[in-house]
């Protein structure tokens, strides 16, 4: 037993260190053979090591009623906090419970710690619209739901009456989409000036008709400090589930970008022989377009649907490494095949981003509390594709915030995939605790999980 223990971890640390750009690749770069792979995302942490996922008593429910490991740091733990079922984003409130949004039955659940690594749960609200972004200013709760914001006074573990934000935002039941839309769920976030800013997500993969549409979709909305209409502060934001302010007081956004992107460039593609342009191309879709974490800033274009961001080191070349950090954009075929609807060339790189269809979701800051490398930068729950083959994994990312910008990615939490493709769980968000632990959405298995530093 000990034996093939050692032989166990012997063998993950040297898949991982594979993974972890040791090979001579830069930092944030993926090799050939990385971008091909199955279960690896990203430059993974050599240090990543196995850990058994404590399930408390009473929490055993399926999937987590066998056997389940992570991959985490050395000397962390890794233990499920509470069973949410459809667990979305999370929010600490400013009494040290956790909030979590559950969209598909309209409510907002309270975990509160019982101090045994566990919580109590309640509901603090129901009969919402798919209730899916928080975030506090102060003691005010702000939610979103599909087709408004609300502001909620938050006391003694209980919400208020709401006061809007903004009404009327675009969902499935606006009269002019007629039930067609793909992208309803909503976040939210507080700038320092008191602004709030709420992500709108595109009505479909490639319905270019969003970004002319009142409001705008496919876009992050912006209302004034004490109210006012929304005006849009980025566009071509194709779905930026992930919306968080950073330590400056920067906006960030984590983009979910489009599917079945048709080879752009005028040659072969691979072994074939002739042009490749426009046609769907397996494996040059599963590797792009790359998913956008970007610095927002007013007026800023990330380009859908007519550019896409291409991390590729031989643009069009198959098999070329990655490099996710200040990602250039390419024209997109199908909707911008001369550069006449948008000059991608104009547009800033992307600051960093995620491989092609890793679908990240909740986006959070961390500003100390976390040790070592992990003590400043952003968390990102990153869902894993739906449809890429070989699958990208699930995982929660982490970004070291470097000199008012964010260091390439890294894997904090790992394992939730197989190599043959199959998965235990799927990370929404995580969201640093006061506690000093990670806590990790999980709406597939329908669990919050605890993230632990040896010294917590």
């Amino acid at each position: 037993m000990r034996w093939s223990r050692w032989v166990y971890l012997l063998v993950a640390a040297v898949l991982l260190a594979a993974c972890s750009g040791g090979s001579g690749a830069p930092t944030g770069t993926l090799t050939p053979a990385a971008a091909s792979a199955g279960a690896p995302t990203a430059a993974v942490p050599a240090g990543l090591v196995p850990a058994g996922l404590t399930v408390p008593a009473g929490l055993g429910a399926a999937p987590l009623d066998a056997p389940r490991e992570a991959l985490v740091p050395p000397g962390w733990s890794v233990s499920v906090f509470a069973r949410v079922p459809s667990a979305r984003l999370a929010v600490w409130a400013p009494d040290g419970a956790l909030l979590v949004s559950v969209p598909e039955e309209g409510r907002i659940v309270r975990l509160a710690p019982d101090g045994r690594g566990t919580a109590t749960g309640t509901e603090l609200l129901r009969g919402l619209n798919q209730p899916h972004g928080m975030t506090f200013a102060g003691a005010t709760l702000y939610v979103a739901q599909s087709d408004r914001v609300d502001a909620y006074p938050y006391a003694d573990g209980r919400a208020g009456a709401p006061r809007p934000v903004v009404t009327g935002l675009p969902d499935a039941k606006s009269p002019d989409l007629r039930g067609r839309y793909a992208h309803a769920l909503k976040s939210v976030t507080v700038g320092p000036d008191g602004a709030v800013y709420v992500s709108v997500g595109s009505t479909g993969n490639i319905s270019a008709d969003d970004l002319t549409a009142d409001p705008p979709r496919a876009s992050i909305l912006r209302v004034p400090p004490g109210g006012g209409a929304p005006e849009p502060f980025a566009v071509g934001v194709r779905n930026g589930t992930g919306l968080a302010i950073a330590p400056d007081g920067s906006v960030w956004t984590a983009v979910n970008n489009r599917d079945d992107i048709p080879y752009p460039f005028d040659r072969p593609y691979g072994e074939t022989s002739g042009s490749a342009r426009g046609e769907v191309i397996e494996e040059y879709v599963r590797n792009h377009p790359a998913e956008a974490l970007a610095r927002l800033t007013p007026g800023r274009n990330l380009g859908w649907p007519y550019c896409n961001p291409d991390a590729d080191v031989e643009p069009g070349v198959a098999g070329s490494a990655q490099d996710l950090t200040d990602v250039p954009f390419t024209r997109d075929v199908e909707t911008n095949p001369d550069g006449a609807a948008l000059d991608c060339a104009a547009l800033p790189p992307v600051e960093q981003a995620l491989p092609g269809h890793s679908a990240p979701l909740g986006l959070a800051f961390v500003d100390g509390g976390l040790p070592g490398d992990f003590a400043r930068g952003a968390l990102v729950g990153v869902h894993g594709s739906w449809n890429a083959s070989p699958p990208r994994a699930p995982e929660v990312s982490f970004f070291p915030w470097r000199d008012g910008g964010l260091g390439p990615q890294q894997t904090l939490v790992g394992g939730f995939q197989g190599t043959d493709g199959s998965r235990w769980g799927r990370p929404v968000a995580a969201v640093a605790g006061p506690d000093g632990a990670v806590y990790v959405t999980d709406d597939e298995a329908g669990a919050v999980y605890r993230v632990a530093p040896s010294w917590r």
